[in-house]
């Protein structure tokens, strides 16, 4: 039984390995920096474009609408910058029987085959959703305690966990199918919704986007915290939420490693 110190110990080696080869290429980190830097500030300008035009939509104001539109750029910078490289290497890794190298490893199995890599352009580029955040709660001359912030912090570490767990389990199809490169694209179709607030989703839209598939409420219930307060119906939902899709997530990936053939089978 490993403890966490070990894979603590594991993963602080993934992460040296991860800056050093950063720095041997120095090129590729700027311009996919810059990539993503360009894509959030898409973002940001096409708010300010709708605001324009409106006062609110669904409720929201702009500058809420920006904290919003920052604290699901955070999630997803936080995605991408400690999951992302080793989950969709997974699914190419299990198709040419690579994957063996992870059975050989020693410890948990989906801790290594999800956490060896990191994205350190990725994690810069939180800052600036950071920054997005704290600009927006500063034109709302909001002033949450500590209390408030770390809620916040609480609720953006579960919507990682909600979108680690939505993108794994579309990648463990690979377990099953020859290739699973269009399911892996639906998490990115459904991380659109995210930067959308709850109140704009009516009828079915509301069951199958902020319920059944909680895209909507990782984000918009952090946000709602810092803008109005905790809610603590909505809190421990997705504290739960976030519980549950890792408890599946953990069943789907072993079952699938059940009929993993490694390359030399």
């Amino acid at each position: 039984m490993f403890s966490l110190a070990h894979y603590a110990r594991i993963w602080l080696a993934s992460a040296r390995y991860a800056v050093v080869r950063t720095l041997m290429f120095r090129g590729d980190f700027f311009v996919w920096a810059l990539v993503e830097l360009f894509w959030m500030t898409v973002n940001v300008l096409m708010v300010s474009v709708i605001y324009e035009h409106t006062k609110t939509v669904a409720g929201w104001t702009k500058y809420e609408m920006m904290l919003l539109v920052g604290t699901s750029m955070l999630i997803q910078r936080f995605l991408m910058g400690f999951f992302w490289s080793s989950i969709f290497e997974m699914g190419r890794n299990i198709r040419t029987g690579n994957f063996d190298f992870f059975l050989a490893q020693p410890g948990n199995v989906m801790f290594t085959a999800t956490t060896r890599k990191l994205d350190p352009d990725s994690l810069i580029n939180s800052l600036v959703a950071l920054s997005v955040v704290v600009y927006s709660a500063r034109q709302l001359h909001l002033s949450p305690g500590l209390a408030d912030i770390a809620l916040y912090a609480l609720l953006v570490f579960c919507g990682v966990v909600i979108h680690y767990c939505v993108l794994v389990l579309s990648i463990s199809a690979a377990f099953w199918m020859t290739s699973a490169q269009g399911i892996e694209g639906s998490y990115f179709t459904l991380s659109e919704f995210s930067r959308l607030p709850r109140q704009a989703f009516v009828g079915l839209s509301k069951i199958a986007f902020v319920w059944l598939l909680p895209m909507v409420l990782v984000s918009n219930v952090p946000a709602h915290t810092l803008l109005h307060g905790v809610d603590w119906r909505l809190t421990l939902w997705v504290v739960a939420l976030a519980a549950g899709w890792f408890a599946v997530t953990v069943y789907v990936f072993h079952r699938g490693l059940r009929r993993y053939s490694s390359a030399s089978s």
